[in-house]
């Protein structure tokens, strides 16, 4: 199985295996893991989804004799169009969507499989994680988001040295950077990722949506406008079955619980 799936109670884990995992961006691959992406995010009783790769990679990007026979056709950029096609709409899905994504991070994360692992909610990796963009390399532009996400958790002169200098960077330094939120032994990967996910996937619906998107306009808006779009959704949060039981549990000295 190019992708093999495990619920684990509301926790989805994906496993990109095998190829899917050093091709994750070939039309052979890519289409199928958005699926499994997808069946998650829409799955009503999965409140969070856990990914991760095989082995040494995580996602390690395209492959690359598609790339040469495409130019051998001349349908390079056709064979771009068709996988951002695929990429940048699963991207937003998982950014907007209330379903927790977090990335175990076992090992490189390169060209689209960066920009894969950047837009989860949070990064889990190990020593053996690498980061790297790759596209300089290749004679391309960035894509899969990475000039968008990545200078807000690293800053943007770091992002730019990372990206004009084609680096590598290793699970310790995507750590001290910002781009992992935890680093932990290969032994406690999964464990911790489905810990993290658990719990910040815990909170009720809108709570967690509300969260990510008002996370994810803040640069885009001046104050004013921000504290607008805040009030908005704090007013509808207060007709929501979760701030009933918030309330409650706070009255009644008990943990909440927004299954």
């Amino acid at each position: 199985m190019a992708v093999e799936v495990d619920q684990q109670g509301a926790v989805r884990l994906i496993k990109m295996a095998g190829q899917a995992s050093t091709q994750s961006f070939s039309m052979t691959f890519l289409p199928t893991i958005a699926e499994a992406i997808d069946a998650g995010l829409m799955d009503k009783a999965t409140k969070a989804i856990v990914l991760t790769g095989d082995g040494r990679f995580f996602s390690a990007g395209a492959d690359i004799n598609a790339f040469q026979d495409s130019i051998e056709s001349n349908t390079a950029p056709e064979l771009i169009r068709n996988l951002t096609g695929v990429l940048h709409p699963l991207l937003q899905r998982m950014r907007t969507s209330s379903t927790i994504v977090v990335a175990a991070l076992n090992g490189v994360s390169a060209g689209g499989g960066l920009g894969l692992a950047l837009a989860c909610d949070a990064r889990v990796g190990t020593n053996d994680a690498r980061m790297a963009a790759s596209y300089a390399g290749m004679g391309l532009s960035p894509d899969g988001g990475t000039t968008w996400l990545l200078p807000r958790l690293v800053g943007e002169q770091r992002a730019r040295r990372f990206f004009m200098q084609n680096e590598v960077w290793s699970g310790r330094e995507a750590h001290e950077y910002g781009a992992i939120d935890v680093l932990v032994d290969a032994d406690s990967l999964m464990e911790t990722a489905i810990g993290l996910a658990t719990v910040w996937s815990s909170w009720g619906p809108h709570t967690k949506e509300a969260t990510k998107h008002l996370l994810h306009v803040q640069t885009d808006n001046d104050f004013s406008t921000h504290l607008d779009h805040e009030r908005t959704l704090i007013e509808a949060a207060g007709t929501t079955e979760a701030f009933k039981e918030g309330v409650a549990a706070f009255l009644e000295k008990r943990q909440p619980s927004f299954d």
